[in-house]
């Protein structure tokens, strides 16, 4: 019997199958195997199908994907890259920049956040204070050769609220650089400022980086702020739940 019959099975079968293995490996080694293998495993149907059985679809559905394998490995992939988040370890993986008046300090949510889940914030004091996160791309599975061919959306998001009783300041900066970590691009918005007696709401930050050209490598995230009372203690802005995301095309 000759190779090619040995491997030639109906095509709905063969997707079948293809549709029960890893997806790595279909990509590995299955497309690898024979010329009919490898046009079902590069077919539009069995990734498309593939993401539907595994939940993941566009949310707006006037626009599908152009790849769904990309599609596939983006939503699997996806994750928030900033590490505690929340300060349920207290300041571990932050760089501190500026540590003002008492110092950056880990403590329990004052008001309820919209997310339920979300029990812990960190807390400003009377002094700026400052931190922020390097994150390596590719040590976290973005290679550069993806980064710079696909340049997928990088979606930033934070949750700042200030106290009632005391006028504080919010800022953020987050930035898109290169391997020598030169910025590309920057989101850097106007210093956010409460006055006191405010109603103390959770608010959300977002911006979604998109068409920032080759070269990203790394991504820096930088937020903090202090009370504007100069009040000893933690009067100042509260954040958590930061997050930075590589999304799908």
């Amino acid at each position: 019997m000759s190779f090619g019959k040995l491997f030639s099975v109906p095509l709905e079968i063969l997707e079948e199958i293809f549709l029960n293995l890893p997806p790595h490996q279909v990509v590995r080694n299955c497309r690898l195997v024979c010329h009919q293998w490898k046009e079902v495993a590069d077919s539009e149907s069995l990734w498309r199908e593939r993401c539907r059985r595994e939940g993941y679809c566009p949310h707006d559905a006037s626009k599908m994907p152009k790849d769904w394998r990309l599609f596939l490995f983006l939503c699997r992939k996806r994750r928030n890259l900033l590490k505690n988040p929340r300060g349920e370890d207290e300041m571990k993986n932050w760089q501190i920049l500026e540590n003002g008046g008492d110092k950056w300090q880990a403590e329990g949510i004052h008001v309820p956040h919209p997310n339920e889940t979300v029990q812990k914030n960190f807390v400003t004091s009377y002094g700026m204070c400052r931190k922020s996160q390097l994150i390596n791309l590719e040590a976290e599975g973005y290679n550069p050769s993806f980064m710079d061919l696909f340049q997928p959306d990088i979606k930033i998001s934070d949750w700042y609220a200030p106290r009632w009783d005391c006028g504080s300041e919010y800022e953020i900066c987050v930035e898109l650089l290169n391997q020598r970590k030169k910025p590309i691009q920057k989101f850097a918005p106007e210093t956010v400022y409460f006055e006191q007696w405010n109603d103390q709401k959770w608010n959300q930050m977002t911006y979604v980086f998109q068409n920032y050209g080759p070269g990203v490598r790394y991504i820096r995230f930088i937020h903090g702020g202090k009370d504007t009372q100069f009040w000893a203690g933690w009067y100042g802005i509260h954040v958590t739940d930061s997050c930075v995301e590589i999304c799908h095309i």
